[in-house]
């Protein structure tokens, strides 16, 4: 009886996926009203309304919208051009808060995830307060042999992080239908030493092999004072003594808890050495590295990073990229 259950439920899922593309064809290729397709269908206006639905859900369908308004484009190349990077700046206004302007960043940087992930792929996954915005907006993607394999450690003296860390990396591995590799160490070891006896392990050594064969990152940036706080800052990975120091460094930012100064170099910054992310000179070896900004409190980080070519490809919002680019030329004037 179970068996019949499961093939009948089968059969409709297929037929229901069927409908759905059929519905999704005549819609965006053929340019048919609801009403017309519904008829087509032999099925109701609301019927079709939720199969295209399901279809954009489902991965079936992408859409890519051309920006009008002249401005951001501008932008955009500037920042190219600049930088010598991909971009794509996410058209905000300026009512919506900074918690909004993540969101719609995310949601954009998702879909850019999703034209970039592919079979046979070993993506690296950071974790914090954008990635979680991201993960939130994948949609599915089937991959087959490909692996996501997180960055960092997550642990902490309050926590082993290990829930928030995975239910990031989970999100990822349902959307493209990955294996999930994660990285169970601290995010800072209290010594440098014992990081450097941990990473002769070979349970460790796996994952850091893995780093070494990513094909793509995905990342956002870490900044002490940003409205939105960076997940580090707040969720007691640093005590007030190493945030007092690393604002004394000059720190300006980070990338998967490897920190920066305003110049893009890591030497000197003394928690680097006990930190378990990725050396930033090794990082620059992936062949693409996705990272996703929303804020003008995030400008300087982000510009020191572009400046360190840490990054190939950026989504950022319409304001902090308007921001860059001034900033950018106020700082060569002052050269």
């Amino acid at each position: 009886m179970r068996k019949r259950e499961q093939h009948h439920r089968t059969e409709a899922s297929q037929r229901r996926d069927a409908q759905a593309l059929r519905a999704s064809h005549l819609y965006y290729v053929q340019h048919l009203t609801m009403d017309r397709i519904a008829r087509d269908l032999g099925t109701s206006r609301s019927t079709v309304s939720r199969l295209l639905t399901y279809a954009r859900d489902a991965g079936m369908v992408t859409i890519s919208i051309t920006e009008l308004d002249r401005q951001a484009p501008q932008t955009a190349a500037s920042i190219a051009r600049i930088f010598g990077v991909r971009v794509h700046v996410v058209p905000t206004d300026g009512g919506l808060s900074e918690a909004q302007v993540l969101d719609r960043v995310a949601l954009q940087a998702a879909h850019v995830v999703s034209g970039l992930v592919d079979s046979e792929m070993t993506l690296g996954v950071a974790w914090g307060s954008t990635m979680s915005a991201i993960s939130r907006h994948l949609k599915h993607k089937p991959t087959h042999d490909s692996v996501i394999v997180q960055l960092n450690g997550s642990g902490n003296t309050q926590s082993s992080g290990i829930g928030y860390a995975t239910e990031i990396l989970h999100r990822f591995g349902t959307a493209f239908g990955a294996r999930v590799e994660q990285f169970p160490v601290p995010t800072f070891f209290d010594h440098a030493q014992t990081r450097a006896l941990m990473w002769q392990e070979r349970s460790v050594q796996r994952v850091l092999n893995l780093h070494e064969h990513m094909g793509l990152a995905i990342f956002g940036l870490g900044t002490i004072g940003a409205e939105v706080p960076s997940h580090v800052y707040r969720g007691g990975y640093l005590t007030p003594a190493e945030i007092t120091a690393l604002r004394e460094q000059g720190v300006v930012g980070d990338i998967a808890t490897v920190f920066f100064r305003a110049d893009g170099q890591t030497s000197g910054i003394d928690i680097n050495a006990r930190s378990t992310g990725p050396p930033l000179d090794q990082f620059k070896a992936v062949p693409r590295r996705l990272c996703a900004v929303a804020g003008r409190s995030k400008v300087p980080a982000l510009a020191a990073a572009l400046h360190a070519g840490y990054i190939t490809d950026l989504v950022v919002d319409e304001g902090a990229a308007r921001h860059l680019v001034r900033y950018h030329e106020r700082h060569q004037q002052e050269r």
